[in-house]
């Protein structure tokens, strides 16, 4: 009996999403029966019959792509009725990523997520850590005479974003900060001098606004991750080097949200134990805490 009941019910709901459709179309029954290839007599059935039985999918998928709707939400087994393209669309996009400071795209997700924790991945040391002389030195050669305006208002947007009510959870390999304290790889010819300065404002930092802040260092070759941010539950983006690849729609967001959440459960290093590395390697490069 309840499945009687509910042939009726996805019949009646066809009915009501089909006819919804068609006015939202402007098109008129007989345009409908020419854009599908059915008879005029059975779209005017579809949409006034009371009876149980639904059309084929033939017939469904017709009447779906002519009305700029998806064949699921005709059948209620989907709430929205954008089509599969239409969603992906409206979920992923892709943005330009400036080898600069100021970016305003990442400034906007940051006041769109305010109040929502942040969690991040970054490609270096997050640049809302970094000193000046850092900045200046790993960005010069991309912003040429306007650096010092350029990293001004770099520092003003950072300061903002500090003070946005939202909680910062950080994740970085081990050897990431390894490489800067010792001065190797991307970090090779970056003055002894500046990394000190570095690791001393990172551990003040650190200590300074935890909880608010908490980075946590993981094993690489145990764990991987491409540099991302997840903005809450409204957004992830992830940085392809040319662009940010963003995706909106909650199942993705989720799922990179317990996957970051994966590298801070396993981290060999936790927020509380962060600032003892950072000194540790201070020691390790010739200065003492």
């Amino acid at each position: 009996m309840k499945e009687n009941i509910d042939k009726r019910l996805r019949a009646s709901q066809f009915r009501e999403r089909l006819n919804r459709a068609l006015r939202d179309s402007g098109l008129s029954q007989s345009a409908l029966a020419r854009q599908t290839g059915v008879d005029r007599s059975t779209i005017s059935q579809l949409l006034t019959d009371e009876g149980a039985r639904l059309p084929n999918a033939h017939v469904v998928g017709a009447c779906a792509s002519a009305l700029g709707v998806s064949a699921d939400w005709l059948l209620s087994l989907s709430d929205r009725p954008e089509s599969a393209a239409e969603l992906l669309a409206s979920s992923v996009a892709m943005t330009e990523a400036p080898r600069a400071l100021v970016d305003e795209r990442i400034y906007e997700w940051h006041r769109e997520a305010a109040g929502f924790k942040i969690r991040h991945v970054p490609a270096t040391l997050p640049d809302m850590l970094k000193t000046r002389a850092v900045l200046e030195w790993e960005y010069a050669p991309h912003l040429g005479r306007t650096a010092h305006q350029a990293i001004g208002a770099s520092e003003d947007r950072l300061s903002w974003m500090r003070q946005s009510g939202s909680d910062y959870e950080i994740a970085i390999p081990i050897y990431e900060l390894d490489s800067f304290a010792k001065g190797v790889g991307y970090y090779e010819g970056l003055p002894l001098e500046v990394r000190v300065e570095q690791l001393e404002h990172l551990e003040r930092l650190t200590t300074q606004l935890y909880p608010r802040l908490r980075i946590y260092l993981y094993d690489a070759k145990r764990l991987y991750s491409s540099p991302l941010t997840i903005f809450g539950p409204l957004l992830c983006v992830f940085y392809m080097g040319s662009h940010y690849m963003a995706f909106r729609d909650r199942e993705r967001v989720e799922t990179y949200t317990a996957h970051f959440d994966r590298l801070v459960r396993e981290a060999d290093i936790t927020a509380r134990q962060l600032p003892r590395r950072v000194r540790a390697l201070r020691a390790q490069i010739g200065v003492g805490s």
